[in-house]
């Protein structure tokens, strides 16, 4: 069995900011947009070092995304950035109006997505942002794992043509992908082999599969996990050669199971190959105030979470 090592716990966020810092000495059409959260976004050393191309909006995020807009007519690859919830629930309109439907080349930059922003609670926490950004046609969504990964992403995206929705955290959670990753978006990663269940997980959710792995195979069950960091376009193809392979799946994701990760793999395999599923993901319901380690045990999105829907899913083989 493949063991992944955590090279030293950080905030996702700060591979947001770390790959902000490399676009602002390589890429002089970045240019950094922020609703009054420069600290929030690790984006000060972009600041400091490009102050010509930053512009502070402060909490007005319809008009950040209006402005981003029209920077892109300019030549300009505007990278808003703002809590989740205010860069996607708060703004919808203007997203659909001024960049997915004149398909601009903006990039949304969410930080603080899902229960894990912790005790400012549920007015502030986002859990159906994904639902959000997946159904705009022509939207990229990206939800990465850890500071590495996040890093490669925020530098991926600049060279992307379009719309995109780039979704990080604020905890410290393992640092386990490799720093000089090539990061494509569209194509999911095969972290662990496996032939009894497939794991899909995305964002905080993939060490916590990992972890899950383990213990499953102290068990005697073979788990394949794989990373899926862009949710839209899927890579269906990968998570049906493992299906195929495994026969059942559990999905997991810091998400509404409404209309997250696990229901877009659910259409793919009610299309092309029914297979039991199983969901870690909130139920149908809003956040709270709490640790994020208290809330990821509430709400079960954990390695105990999807080792116990392992052990289910498995049974209805």
């Amino acid at each position: 069995m493949k063991t992944y090592e955590n090279t030293g716990s950080k905030d996702t966020r700060s591979g947001f900011g770390a790959g902000m810092t490399e676009l602002g000495r390589t890429n002089p059409k970045v240019v950094s947009l922020c609703a009054d959260l420069i600290g929030s976004l690790k984006i000060q050393t972009f600041i400091d070092e490009n102050p010509e191309r930053f512009f502070q909006i402060g909490i007005a995020e319809a008009n950040m995304m209006g402005i981003a807009a029209g920077l892109t007519i300019g030549g300009k690859i505007p990278f808003t950035g703002t809590f989740a919830n205010f860069s996607t629930g708060r703004v919808y309109d203007q997203i659909r109006q001024s960049i997915a439907y004149s398909d601009k080349n903006v990039k949304i930059c969410a930080s603080h997505a899902g229960l894990t922003l912790g005790e400012d609670g549920a007015t502030h926490q986002i859990l159906e942002d994904i639902g959000l950004m997946k159904m705009l046609p022509g939207m990229t969504v990206i939800n990465t794992c850890d500071y590495n990964q996040t890093k490669a992403a925020t530098l991926a995206i600049a060279d992307f043509e379009g719309p995109v929705y780039l979704r990080f955290g604020r905890p410290v959670v393992p640092n386990f992908t490799p720093e000089d990753q090539k990061f494509e978006i569209g194509k999911a990663v095969l972290l662990q082999e496996g032939t009894d269940v497939t794991i899909v997980a995305t964002g905080h959710l993939v060490w916590e599969a990992l972890e899950a792995a383990k213990t499953l195979h102290e068990e005697g069950i073979s788990a394949e996990v794989i990373n899926i960091h862009t949710i839209k376009p899927l890579d269906a193809e990968a998570i049906l050669t493992s299906i195929k392979k495994t026969g059942c799946v559990v999905t997991a994701e810091e998400h509404n199971f409404l209309g997250g990760l696990g229901e877009s793999v659910a259409r793919e395999l009610a299309i092309t190959h029914p297979t039991p599923q199983e969901f870690v993901a909130t139920q149908d319901t809003f956040g709270e105030s709490g640790t994020p380690e208290q809330l990821m045990e509430k709400y079960e999105l954990n390695a105990a979470a999807i080792v116990s829907k392992a052990r289910k899913v498995l049974a209805r083989k």
